[in-house]
């Protein structure tokens, strides 16, 4: 009886095993498909999309060094202005959402439960309801910079990493951070030397989410900022896209190859971390 319950918890596994591979190919094969066609002219591109590039059709990095030195507005600007904007970003939203989160979980009172509730509740609201207003506010305000945008992120990163941190604070013993309070510690120390560390698992998780949020984000900055002065990778890229109809599409997948290099890298390099700072932040509420 044993043997037979192995060996269909065996099977199982195999066919599971066989059903996920092939799920992760179909989501998979599109980036190997724009990886191809970078390399490709643009007519071999639109004759023949799904064909590796050959004799006629290879044209090796030129459409790599068309996108970047595309136009008056270089990828290296857009590259910079990413990085500023992603970097500034998910460090506020870490800090000011994690302290917030602690105060939330600590006081915990009437007024403590109502921000919980206010945050969670942006979460379900769709950006549509109110990119017209918030292009309109952000432009009065002077929001439409790199560092003014990093404010608007944190209104809309705040719900989610708020959740995540107050879940995850709800499971920390008050104890220890009431024996850093015997030992002389205030409210900051407490916080940063005792209740940070711990946090480590869901503050990486969030940092991660938040970070290819921002890093791929096209909607929000298009709308915030001044687009004659500042782009980001995803707006220079739409700029790709020529007058009368005309796309340099290699150009355009060439650079998309290049803008989503680093953020996988991250994520690989972090991912452990994801499914554990999720869980932690996720089953206390």
């Amino acid at each position: 009886m044993d043997a037979n319950v192995k060996k269909r918890s065996k099977i199982s596994k195999i066919i599971l095993t066989v059903v996920f591979s092939i799920i992760a190919v179909f989501y998979v094969s599109p980036i190997f498909i724009v990886l191809m066609n970078s390399f490709k002219l643009k007519t071999g591109i639109s004759a023949q999309p799904f064909t590796p590039p050959n004799a006629d059709t290879f044209v090796g990095f030129d459409n790599y060094i068309n996108g970047i030195f595309y136009g008056n507005f270089p990828f290296y600007k857009s590259v910079a202005i990413s990085l500023f904007v992603t970097i500034a970003t998910v460090f506020v939203i870490l800090i000011c959402t994690s302290m917030s989160a602690w105060y939330i979980s600590r006081v915990n009172n009437w007024v403590c439960k109502l921000i919980y509730y206010f945050c969670v509740f942006s979460m379900i609201v769709p950006f549509q309801m109110v990119m017209y207003t918030l292009s309109k506010t952000a432009d009065s305000l002077k929001l439409n910079t790199p560092w003014g945008i990093v404010i608007v992120y944190l209104g809309f990163g705040a719900g989610l990493a708020i959740f995540m941190f107050t879940g995850f604070v709800k499971s920390i013993p008050i104890e220890i951070e009431e024996a850093a309070s015997i030992d002389g510690a205030g409210p900051l120390r407490t916080f940063f030397g005792v209740v940070l560390p711990i946090m480590k698992p869901t503050f990486i998780s969030v940092g991660i989410l938040e970070t290819m949020w921002v890093w791929n984000d096209y909607l929000l900055p298009y709308l915030v900022l001044d687009i004659k002065l500042y782009r980001t990778i995803p707006i220079h890229i739409q700029y790709l896209n020529g007058s009368y109809g005309q796309t340099d599409i290699g150009a355009i997948m060439a650079l998309i190859i290049l803008s989503i290099i680093p953020i996988v890298i991250f994520y690989f390099a972090c991912q452990k971390h994801i499914i554990k700072g999720i869980v932690s932040g996720a089953v206390k509420g």
